[in-house]
C-alpha cells in the first residue's frame, strides 16, 4: 500500500520482529540494580544475568551452535536453568528443557530426536544423564550444571557451565531473530502411541504468552515470584519470559517441600507462584499439620487436572487466592483461565469454588476458542450439558510437531488446533472440561499416556491383555491404574508387577493400582476403557500412594 506515492512497506524503524529477548534488554537497561535472581545465599541483579547471557550465548556459538540447532537441558529450578532461557536463543540457538522425571531411555530419545548439539546437565541429576549419553551413538557436547548452593558438584563432561560464563564476551552481538517465526524453544510431550511429541514455540508466542500470563494475573511491575513450578514444564508456562518483562523476582527452589515454600514466602515476600493442584494440595496438608497460615496473601496459579473444589476453598483460607487456568504444552502453556466476575464474590464458598473450577475463558493473547463437534465443527449449545471437543487459535498455538507432518496436519484440521479434551460450554461463555478424548492420565502435572504404560506391560511375559486408565487419586489427582487379564497357569501379584514397571518406566508412570481381571470388551474385541474407569472408581480398596 502507498499513500501520496510513498512506501509504506516494513522497515527497521517501524517492524522490530517480536521475541522475549526485547524484556531482558529493557529491564538490564532500566531496572539494572534490581534483583533478578535469588538462590540460597547467591542474589544476582538484572544487569548480572544480562551480562552472563551475554557471555554464555558467546560461549555456545564458540563451541559450534549455529541459528536454529537445539541445547538440551537436563535441570532443576536453578538460577543457570532461568538464564538458559535468554542464553541459548541469544546464541540463535533453540532452548530443550527435558523433564527431569523421565527415565534414561526417554531423555536419550529426546536428545537424538531434537538433534542436541549440546546437552546441559544439571550436577544433581547426572546419574540418569550419564545413562542417557551411553545410550546414543553420537552423543551431543555435555556441559555440567554444578548447584554449589545444594552442593552437588560432580562432573560428567569436559566443560561447566560457569566456564562457559567465563570465557564468552560481554561484548560479542547476540542475535536478535529475523523473523519472530523462528523457533525459541522445543518442548516434548506424551503423544497417544507413547513416544513423545516435539512441540516448537517461535518467538511471538512465546512474547505474547509471557505478556499474557501478566495481564492475566494482573502482577504488575516488581512481582516477586517463587519457582514451584518447574521451568521444564512449558518453559515454565513462559514466565521466565514474564518476569523479565516486568522486572520481577525469581525465587529459585530446587524441590518442591512444602516447610520450603512456606520459608521462601515469608523470607522473601512472595506474591506469586505456581503449580498442578498436587502442589496445592501438599501445603493445604503441610499448613495443616504445621498450624501454618502465611503472613501476607499471596496469589497463585494452577492447571493440570481441575482443583477440586475444596482445594480452592482451603488455599483461600490459608490466605492464597487461586487463579485456575487451562492449557497444553502445544499452546505454550494456560491460555484460558476462570476469569473472576464481580457477582461471584456474594456467593456462598461453596457455590463460589464450584464455579471457579471450571477452565474458563480465553486469555488475552488467544484468539479464539470454542466447545464444537469434533467431525462438523459445528459449536455445541452453551447449556453446560452438550459434550464437545476444546478448540483454540491464535499466536499462542505452537508451530507444529518436530519431524511429524502427519501429526501437525492432524492437529491442525480446519484451521483450528485440536486440542483433544471434551467439554460442555455454559451459558456465560465459561468452558468446563470433562474427560480426554486421548486417555491421557494427568498425574500431579504430568501427562501421561495410557498406551505407553500398555506398551510396556505387554512386554511382561505373564500379561496377556492390559488396558491403563486413569483412577482418582488422593494425592495425585489422578494415577494410572492397570486392568490386567494374566497368561493360562500365571501367578503375579500387584507387588510384582509394580516391581517390573519400576525396572521399565520412569516412576512417576507407576501404576497405583493393579487389577486382574477379564476385560469388558466390544463384540468387534475392542477393549471398553469406559467401564474399566467406572470400575477403577467404584474400588473398595486404596491406590498406592
Amino acid at each position: 500500500m502507498s499513500a501520496d506515492g510513498r512506501d509504506l512497506s516494513q522497515n527497521k524503524a517501524n517492524y522490530t520482529p517480536l521475541s522475549p529477548l526485547s524484556f531482558l534488554k529493557r529491564t538490564a537497561a532500566v531496572y539494572p540494580d534490581r534483583t533478578a535472581l535469588v538462590y540460597g545465599q547467591l542474589k544476582r541483579d538484572w544487569r548480572s544475568v544480562y551480562v552472563r547471557c551475554t557471555r554464555l550465548a558467546d560461549s555456545l556459538r564458540k563451541l559450534g551452535l549455529k541459528p536454529g540447532e537445539t541445547v538440551a537441558v537436563l535441570s532443576a529450578n536453578t538460577p543457570e536453568m532461568f538464564e538458559l532461557h535468554f542464553a541459548v536463543a541469544m546464541a540463535g540457538g533453540v532452548l530443550n528443557a527435558i523433564n527431569i522425571r523421565l527415565d534414561p531411555a526417554s531423555i536419550a530419545f529426546i536428545l537424538e530426536h531434537g538433534e542436541a548439539r549440546i546437552f546441559m546437565l544439571d550436577s544433581g541429576l547426572g546419574h540418569v544423564g550419564k545413562k542417557a549419553l551411553a545410550l546414543l551413538d553420537k552423543p551431543p557436547v555435555c556441559v555440567d550444571i554444578p548447584d554449589t548452593q545444594a552442593g552437588l558438584n560432580s562432573l560428567t563432561g569436559s566443560v561447566t557451565y560457569d566456564d562457559l560464563v567465563a570465557d564468552g564476551s560481554e561484548q560479542s552481538e547476540w542475535l536478535h531473530p529475523e523473523d519472530e517465526w523462528d523457533a525459541i524453544a522445543l518442548n516434548y510431550t506424551s503423544g497417544t502411541t507413547g513416544n513423545p511429541k516435539g512441540v516448537v514455540y517461535h518467538h511471538r508466542g512465546a512474547y505474547l504468552n509471557a505478556v499474557s500470563n501478566a495481564l492475566v494475573w494482573n502482577m504488575g511491575p516488581h512481582p516477586v515470584y517463587l519457582w514451584t513450578l518447574p521451568m521444564f514444564h512449558c518453559n515454565g508456562w513462559c514466565f521466565p519470559w514474564t518476569l523479565a518483562m516486568n522486572a520481577g523476582t525469581s525465587v529459585c527452589l530446587r524441590e518442591m517441600v512444602p516447610e520450603k515454600v512456606f520459608q521462601l514466602i515469608d523470607d522473601h515476600r512472595v506474591t506469586h507462584f505456581c503449580g498442578a493442584p498436587i502442589v496445592m494440595n501438599m501445603l493445604i496438608a503441610a499448613a495443616t499439620r504445621l498450624q501454618k497460615k502465611l503472613k501476607h496473601s499471596v496469589n497463585a496459579m494452577t492447571a493440570g487436572a481441575a482443583p477440586p473444589e475444596a482445594v480452592i476453598r482451603q488455599m483461600e483460607d490459608m490466605g492464597v487466592h487461586l487463579t485456575h487456568t487451562y492449557g497444553l504444552t502445544e499452546t505454550y502453556g494456560p491460555v484460558t483461565l476462570c476469569a473472576p466476575q464481580e457477582q461471584w464474590s456474594s456467593l456462598k464458598p461453596d457455590e463460589r469454588a464450584k464455579i471457579q473450577a471450571r477452565q474458563g475463558v480465553k486469555g488475552h493473547m488467544l484468539e479464539d476458542l470454542m466447545v464444537a463437534n469434533p467431525n462438523t465443527l459445528e459449536p455445541v449449545a452453551l447449556n453446560g450439558e452438550e459434550m464437545g471437543e476444546v478448540f483454540m487459535r491464535g499466536n499462542n498455538v505452537m508451530k507444529g510437531y518436530l519431524k511429524n507432518p502427519s501429526g501437525t496436519e492432524q492437529a491442525f484440521g480446519d484451521g483450528w488446533f485440536h486440542s483433544g479434551d471434551l467439554a460442555v460450554w455454559h451459558a456465560d461463555g465459561y468452558i468446563q472440561i470433562l474427560d480426554r478424548s486421548k486417555d491421557l492420565i494427568i498425574s500431579g502435572g504430568e501427562n501421561i499416556s495410557s498406551l505407553e504404560i500398555e506398551d510396556v506391560l505387554y512386554k511382561h511375559p505373564n500379561v496377556f491383555e492390559v488396558a491403563v486408565v486413569a483412577r482418582s487419586h488422593p494425592k495425585w489427582g489422578e494415577a494410572p491404574c492397570a486392568f490386567i487379564a494374566l497368561t493360562e497357569g500365571a501367578d503375579e501379584t500387584e507387588q510384582s508387577i509394580v516391581a517390573y514397571c519400576r525396572e521399565n518406566m520412569a516412576r512417576f508412570k507407576i501404576p497405583k493400582t493393579v487389577v486382574f481381571c477379564e476385560l469388558p470388551k466390544t463384540s468387534t474385541g475392542k477393549i471398553q476403557k469406559f467401564m474399566l474407569r467406572k470400575q477403577a472408581e467404584e474400588l473398595k480398596r486404596e491406590p498406592l500412594p
